[in-house]
């Protein structure tokens, strides 16, 4: 069992000032595979006190220094990338073969891009007789989910480092291993006393101190809509900047002319994926009603051959949900799904034969929704996916706007132009044409209440950086 009951503070591993465990649950085998301790005020305080210290030299280093500085991040978390992986798999059930794959790579995708960026990035220009500085914002507060969880760290950490902030960062309590081996990997790297911190705790005790600290010139949250409310107004009387990564219920649309089965297959494993714990997961699926019976034929048998188990196992493709109240969450709204008149094609209530320990859900499918339904409005965020038929193109990208999130979309389609053109048409901040994926240097957020501002690449270092104009700069 991992003891990481220390918080990493100015350059170092030190105990909470109150001692308070909390036990972290694997939930493929709810056992007990670490204990954390849950901080508070006086913690943020500290962490906050050395942030602030290390800005007045680090904010002012050079990007040959910064960029010395990432090579050795990648460097070490090159070194230590099976150890990220496993703590992904222990803490959340992340599948081995995902979590190598796809999890952990994540953290070393954000700091290969921020590191690319910076060597070229353009801090100061000028403009008339002035010249325009990009300058870091400060001390930046970060508040990361469970579901992503190095991908969160990464794409938060890796720019702030690029650009010259200093931070705090309060991972998830039910999922902080992976944190703890990303400080180390910070500290090995060499990363300065004060420029990281971090401190675990939960939302009432850590999140709602760091957001409404004086101290904290921004806030980066990724999470619920609920709980990025919750930090925006905790952040509003100090007016600090607030950046947030919110929640989605986003359309995946098989236009009359893409490939049926190629697009269904697709849909229903990437709600497998992750077990369906993304927030950009496309959990609607618009089907041409004249081809949805076929299109559940499809749905149906690839979510009979999903293997769900052991995340040891490097056969499994889909492990559990992430904690009781996740599972129990996911089981109401099947249980909804059915009452309300939606057709059950795939899955259903309870957990998988044969798994009767751990949080396992069933790959689930729904046909013949509205959009109406609750199974098609509330991001269920596990491994359920909503079949929701259509009459006319103009109907479907009508379905597909009519939700207060707008993180993602996805579009299949035959005909590239054809994709394009719905494309354009769908209110969100991140669109998929036939499963295309874009990489680490594409901007990702989104619209309405999936939050505002946009992470990765060269568009995630703009929430960290102030404009200062200096008039007649050039004498």
């Amino acid at each position: 069992m991992r003891d990481y009951r220390k918080f990493y503070i100015d350059g170092q591993w030190v105990a909470p000032a109150q001692a308070r465990d909390l036990d972290v649950i694997n939930p493929a085998n709810e056992t007990v595979c670490g204990v954390i301790s849950l901080g508070g005020a006086a913690d943020v305080d500290a962490a906050v006190a050395a942030a602030k210290r290390a800005f007045t030299s680090f904010g002012r280093s050079s990007r040959a220094e910064r960029v010395e500085l990432l090579e050795a991040c990648v460097a070490t978390y090159e070194k230590r990338y099976d150890d990220v992986a496993t703590a992904i798999r222990e803490e959340m059930g992340a599948p081995q073969a995902f979590a190598l794959a796809e999890q952990a790579d994540c953290g070393l995708g954000h700091l290969k891009e921020a590191l690319r960026v910076l060597r070229e990035f353009v801090f100061e220009e000028d403009l008339a007789n002035s010249r325009v500085f990009r300058e870091p914002i400060g001390v930046c507060g970060l508040i990361t989910p469970w579901n992503w969880p190095v991908n969160q760290i990464g794409c938060k950490v890796a720019p702030a480092l690029a650009v010259g902030c200093t931070m705090v960062l309060k991972p998830s309590e039910i999922a902080p291993l992976s944190a703890w081996v990303w400080s180390e990997i910070m500290h090995e790297a060499g990363v300065p006393a004060g420029v990281y911190n971090m401190v675990n705790g939960d939302g009432p005790g850590v999140g709602t101190a760091l957001s409404c600290h004086p101290d904290v010139d921004m806030m980066s949250f990724t999470g619920s809509t609920r709980a990025g409310v919750l930090v925006a107004q905790n952040a509003a009387p100090s007016v600090k900047r607030v950046a947030q990564e919110l929640g989605g219920k986003s359309p995946n649309i098989i236009l009359d002319d893409a490939d049926l089965d190629k697009a269904v297959t697709r849909g229903v494993l990437h709600m497998c994926a992750n077990t369906g714990q993304s927030c950009n997961a496309p959990s609607r699926m618009l089907v041409p009603a004249h081809k949805l019976e076929e299109a559940e034929a499809i749905a149906a048998r690839v979510a009979a051959g999903v293997v769900v188990g052991d995340p040891a196992d490097d056969t499994t493709v889909m492990g559990p949900v992430v904690s009781q109240q996740q599972f129990d969450k996911i089981q109401g709204l099947i249980e909804q799904g059915i009452a309300e008149g939606a057709k059950l094609v795939a899955g259903g209530p309870g957990k998988p034969e044969g798994l009767e320990t751990g949080y396992f859900v069933r790959p689930t499918v729904f046909s013949g929704a509205s959009n109406d339904m609750t199974i098609a409005r509330e991001e269920i965020f596990g491994p359920v996916l909503t079949m929701i038929p259509y009459t006319s193109e103009e109907e479907a990208i009508a379905i597909a706007n009519d939700t207060p999130y707008g993180l993602a979309g996805y579009v299949q389609s035959g005909d590239i132009e054809h994709a394009r053109a719905v494309a354009s048409r769908i209110r969100a901040g991140n669109i998929k044409i036939n499963g295309a994926f874009g990489g680490y240097a594409v901007p990702f957020g989104g619209y309405k209440q999936s939050g505002n501002g946009r992470e990765w690449g060269e568009h995630g270092f703009a929430d960290f950086l102030e404009t200062k104009a200096v008039e007649g700069f050039a004498g």
